[in-house]
């Protein structure tokens, strides 16, 4: 009876296998189609990726990622050298900005420290009123740092400024990255304990305290939803947490602005970020029926000057231009052939004048 009950089992199993390795043969085909088409059509598909980006409505909330099964396998270029697509162990994919590029924006180079919390020297009176941020986009993700309720709020606390939000997190529980970037810190530091500091391509950086554990190190570039280290109570702390701060140049604000911790939500891809913000007094909290008004509907102005801004961004990527390296290519010569100097190319790639070019790596020239 029992070797009647396997047969049946595999005579199921056997179809479903087939289903599943056609399904797959089948991405995998679609995919190569994809990657195969003309530049012109590769160029139409990420310029569509690229505008939905801007007519999704910039208040429409972002569900935090989901965890990710699957391990990525491989990388294929397209025809815009900055846009990659990233392929997983269960044959999905999808579209990301190429962290070589990204890495070279003036906002990972200025003001760059590993020192120190600070790396800023910008006086409050200097900041504009207003600024629109493009928290995420249609190449970017989000992933709630630590989603729960949470119990010491951005502000005053016995008399002394609190930077950021508590949320309760047991020793040994991970804590993710909630947006791509680039750790500018990750050491012991102080009170903060263990501490990571993200900074990201809009400007913003994140910062996790109290880890019981680093898993990550200084100038490492990381996805949102990375695993940047362990909950714990190291520092100044009463008890397992973890301390997040969301900053500005250099000034705190209340991350509850960005993020419903406790339904582990983005509020906004689009937050209008106003210098009343960096008080400490400027809780998420609307104080008035017009305050309510800019939660739930934004300002059009700052709307659309956000998204004139990525457009200005996304045709100046366009602009970018890369150079493959041939036999006999040094710096000096394509600094000369392209109408720059070897300093510029050593700042858009990340490398020393004394850097070995390799045969048929890609340089950033423009």
């Amino acid at each position: 009876m029992q070797n009647d009950t396997e047969t049946k089992m595999n005579h199921i199993k056997t179809p479903i296998k087939t289903l599943i390795t056609a399904a797959s043969v089948m991405a995998l085909l679609l995919l190569q189609m994809l990657i195969s088409a003309p530049a012109g059509a590769q160029d139409t598909i990420i310029r569509d990726r690229q505008r939905t980006a801007l007519v999704n409505s910039p208040l429409e909330p972002v569900k935090s990622l989901a965890p990710k099964a699957s391990m990525a396998k491989d990388t294929i270029s397209t025809a815009n050298p900055y846009i990659k697509v990233l392929l997983y162990s269960d044959y999905t994919w999808k579209y990301i900005k190429d962290p070589s590029y990204v890495q070279n924006k003036d906002i990972f180079i200025d003001n760059w420290n590993n020192e120190a919390p600070s790396s800023y020297q910008c006086p409050l009176d200097s900041l504009p009123d207003e600024t629109a941020l493009w928290i995420v986009d249609s190449l970017s993700g989000y992933r709630c740092p630590n989603q729960v309720a949470v119990y010491s709020k951005f502000g005053y606390r016995h008399r002394r400024r609190h930077q950021g939000v508590d949320l309760p997190l047991d020793t040994g529980k991970p804590v993710y990255s909630a947006f791509d970037g680039k750790v500018r810190l990750a050491k012991y530091y102080k009170g903060y304990g263990n501490l990571v500091i993200i900074r990201h391509e809009n400007g913003l950086e994140t910062f996790y305290a109290h880890l019981s554990k680093i898993y990550v190190q200084d100038n490492q570039w990381i996805s949102a939803g990375t695993i940047i280290g362990l909950g714990g109570s190291t520092g100044h702390s009463t008890g397992p947490h973890l301390h997040f701060e969301t900053r500005y140049l250099g000034y705190a604000f209340d991350p509850e602005w960005l993020i419903d911790f406790e339904s582990g939500t983005l509020r906004h891809r689009v937050f209008v970020l106003k210098k009343k913000h960096f008080n400490a007094n400027s809780r998420y909290v609307p104080e008035s029926e017009e305050e309510e008004h800019d939660i739930e509907d934004g300002d059009t102005k700052d709307k659309e000057e956000a998204a004139r801004k990525a457009e200005e961004e996304r045709k100046a990527a366009e602009a970018v231009q890369y150079h493959t390296i041939r036999q006999g290519d040094t710096l000096g010569a394509l600094a000369v052939k392209y109408h720059t100097s070897v300093r510029t190319l050593c700042r858009l790639n990340g490398i020393k004048e004394t850097t070995i070019l390799q045969l048929g790596k890609k340089l950033r020239v423009k």
